[in-house]
């Protein structure tokens, strides 16, 4: 796969999905707001309940993806996307007793349908061929994330109700609109040689088993930019605005770039290329405590270094974790990478702030410590696999057989398409 015309109208179905997905994403922005506002909820209560989303999503990343290796990837994400939107829409009119009980059940729904839908783009292509594809589903659901906060912001001044039941509104018009794109599943048959559950595959794949906790060290660091880093500019005098420029900064440079850089690196080993993506990252944070070039010239610096990494980094781990799979686990591998990426990003918060609080000029070079961290486990996952596909030994995923499923998950695309 060459070029971006080569992918099927599968993948671009999805990623336009995300995008609508991505820009009426009101809940995850304004949940806590609405019930410290009009629900009149204490800080604490309003953080657990939305607390309990976060911790739905992180169950539902790392148990959801069987659901779809088991009843087929498409009618999960119909079935998951069509409960999501009704519980979301209902949001105005639940009490706050019920929301305590169907935010974490929204929250596991909505990352099972997101699992659901990467697994159906990364199928509709050739392993080997999936980070154009990544690539386009990122740019997506970023481009989406840039839209969705100021459109909410315009719609909250009408309430939060309107926000809310918009949101369910949108996710069912769009599970209706998708469904009728979606091909349907041929049925995925484990490969006599694959290990027939998801457990047994991992611990068979030593390269694997260095890279997630390398994805959990460099997501609990990178998300220091929305826990620690406004503390910080903040207490070196510096303006709001500088910050939502460095926000927007990284995502114009994600838009523009990612996608070009995933296609001139496609054809490279995975693992360099990842390897220095967290490198980047780490120097770009320690840049940030390197407060005698003048604290925006730094925190400026910092964000295009940290940034390049990012777009080196996170396009190719996911294509590279899918790729790995075994064509009947797709789904519960794709959850393993978000399941890690996002345990870092809940740790992020709670652990940055108490070092910062502790030692405030320690952050930075330790985020540089625990990243490059990262990077290490990294270039010790590629040594691993490349010995592992010398000798025969397990290490290097399901590749074979995830080809083989892409080949032909591919193909039935292309038909329906």
């Amino acid at each position: 796969m060459r070029d971006l015309r080569d992918l099927p109208r599968v993948v671009w179905v999805l990623a336009a999905g995300r995008f609508v997905s991505s820009a009426s994403a009101f809940l995850m922005l304004f949940l806590v707001l609405y019930l410290t506002g009009p629900r009149g909820l204490g800080v604490v209560p309003a953080g657990v309940i939305a607390g309990s989303n976060g911790v739905g999503a992180l169950l539902g990343n790392l148990t959801g993806g069987r659901f779809g290796d088991r009843h087929g990837h498409r009618r999960v994400l119909l079935l998951t996307a069509s409960v999501v939107g009704v519980l979301t829409a209902l949001i105005p009119w639940q009490p706050v007793w019920l929301l305590a009980v169907t935010m974490p059940v929204t929250g596991y729904l909505g990352a099972v349908a997101s699992l659901g839908q990467g697994a159906l783009a990364a199928l509709a292509v050739p392993a080997g061929s999936r980070r154009s594809s990544v690539a386009v589903s990122r740019a997506a659901s970023n481009a989406g994330f840039v839209i969705g906060p100021p459109v909410g912001a315009l719609l909250a001044t009408r309430g939060y109700d309107t926000l809310f039941v918009l949101d369910g509104v949108l996710t069912l018009v769009l599970r209706h609109v998708t469904s009728r794109f979606l091909p349907d599943e041929a049925p995925v048959v484990r490969q006599p040689d694959a290990p027939a559950g998801l457990w047994r595959a991992v611990r068979s794949d030593r390269s694997l088993l260095l890279l997630l906790p390398g994805v959990v060290l460099v997501d609990l660091v990178y998300r220091q930019l929305y826990a620690t880093l406004p503390l910080h500019l903040h207490d070196h005098g510096q303006p709001l605005g500088l910050y939502t420029a460095l926000v927007a900064i990284g995502s114009a440079l994600i838009l523009a770039c990612e996608i070009p850089v995933a296609l001139w690196l496609r054809d490279r080993p995975a693992m360099p290329v990842i390897a220095t993506g967290y490198a980047l990252v780490a120097v770009g944070f320690v840049i940030f405590g390197l407060t005698w070039l003048g604290v925006a010239v730094a925190a400026v610096t910092a964000m295009v270094v940290l940034t390049a990494g990012e777009i080196l980094y996170k396009t190719t781990a996911t294509a590279h974790v899918l790729d790995a799979a075994p064509s009947h686990l797709v789904g519960q591998y794709q959850g393993l990478y978000t399941g890690a990426a996002t345990s870092g990003t809940m740790l992020s918060a709670p652990l940055g702030g108490i070092v910062y609080a502790a030692a405030p000029g320690l952050l930075w070079p330790l985020c540089g410590v625990v990243a490059g961290t990262g990077a290490v486990l990294a270039l010790a996952a590629g040594r691993v696999g490349e010995g592992s596909a010398r000798t025969g030994l397990p290490g290097a995923g399901g590749r074979a057989a995830a080809t083989t499923a892409g080949e032909t998950a591919s193909a039935e695309a292309r038909r329906a398409g």
